[in-house]
């Protein structure tokens, strides 16, 4: 892969995130939903690749597009896993809130791991403590592991955790051990992906999660040297089923960012739908003038691009929303 396909996913996400956020604040999350993954397709045809949808919006049965294993680009790239998320945070976009993004991880074919739609154990940091943080270790060890090596003292350190109440008990462990505590709603990616960039002031992402959004995650920390583990939690022996049929064999196993994204020949890209704390929103400047925020990398070079974009809607049609 190269730099001009991930020139290209930008575009990609681009046209997903002006579609869907049209939508933001109206309350209507399927619509935005759609908007996102009918751009996102539509746009996919224009790309130099030979995709295959790995992590998508579903099975055939039940998605009408960006299905797993829908192929994607016009046949004339690279041969490569594609994992999307046309719309990371369908409630965020519906409620006007912040960190919705639209979402894109590439790898060489084989390369990106199957993981089916279920729950996920996480942990995630950024450059400077890569190699030393463990799943199974209490959060209190990790907290101390994870101060050391960004130099801070735990109570500077901060933590940011999904607010569900099956991370309860996880929320108060930590602020027993003193590190100050970040809650989120919706939108792990960017959650995960902010351990890594020191201007989120974030150091340690914990809790359990979608898997899907696991694995594009890690292509984008990857990409900023910091580290990822991970471990499915088949909720029944359906899930445990569908684990093994789409290739791990032991559904509990723990997965290490190699398992996770088995090359450096990766790509990831985002663009802001809403605003955020990585990337801004969509923004309507008046006309027909849209401007978009958003992120690129790719994993073999450690290259990060940030690209805003200009669009005069008057020549993308397929993107603006009818009105009733």
């Amino acid at each position: 892969m190269d730099r001009e396909l991930a020139l290209e996913l930008v575009r990609v996400t681009e046209a997903a995130a002006i579609a869907s956020a049209q939508w933001m604040g109206r309350g209507d999350k399927m619509n935005a939903d759609d908007a996102a993954t009918s751009a996102m397709r539509a746009m996919f045809d224009s790309v130099a690749m030979e995709g295959v949808v790995v992590i998508g919006e579903g099975e055939l049965d039940e998605a009408p597009m960006l299905y797993i294993g829908e192929e994607l680009g016009n046949k004339t790239g690279p041969a490569v896993d594609i994992a999307v998320d046309p719309l990371e945070g369908t409630n965020i976009v519906a409620k006007g809130h912040n960190n919705a993004m639209a979402v894109i991880a590439a790898a060489e074919r084989g390369a990106l791991l199957h993981a089916p739609d279920m729950y996920m154990e996480k942990i995630a940091v950024g450059k400077n403590a890569k190699g030393l943080i463990h799943l199974d270790d209490p959060i209190e060890r990790t907290i101390d592991i994870v101060a050391r090596a960004n130099n801070k003292r735990v109570r500077d350190l901060t933590v940011i955790i999904q607010e569900r109440d099956r991370h309860e008990d996880l929320i108060q462990r930590v602020i027993k051990k003193g590190a100050r505590v970040k809650l989120f709603g919706d939108g792990d990616v960017g959650a995960s992906i902010a351990t890594c960039l020191s201007h989120t002031g974030v150091d340690l992402f914990v809790g359990t999660g979608g898997a899907p959004e696991g694995v594009i995650s890690a292509a984008a920390i990857k990409s900023l040297e910091g580290d990822m583990q991970a471990r499915l939690l088949p909720q029944n022996e359906a899930e445990a089923e569908r684990c093994k049929s789409m290739g791990l064999d032991d559904p509990n196993q723990l997965l290490t960012m190699d398992d996770l994204v088995k090359s450096d020949d990766a790509i990831f890209a985002a663009t802001g739908v809403t605003e955020g704390e990585l990337l801004n929103g969509v923004k309507f400047l008046g006309g027909d003038l849209t401007e978009t925020d958003s992120i690129v990398m790719r994993a073999k070079t450690k290259t990060v691009r940030f690209v805003k974009a200009h669009h005069h809607l008057a020549h993308k049609p397929h993107l603006v929303m009818n009105e009733e």
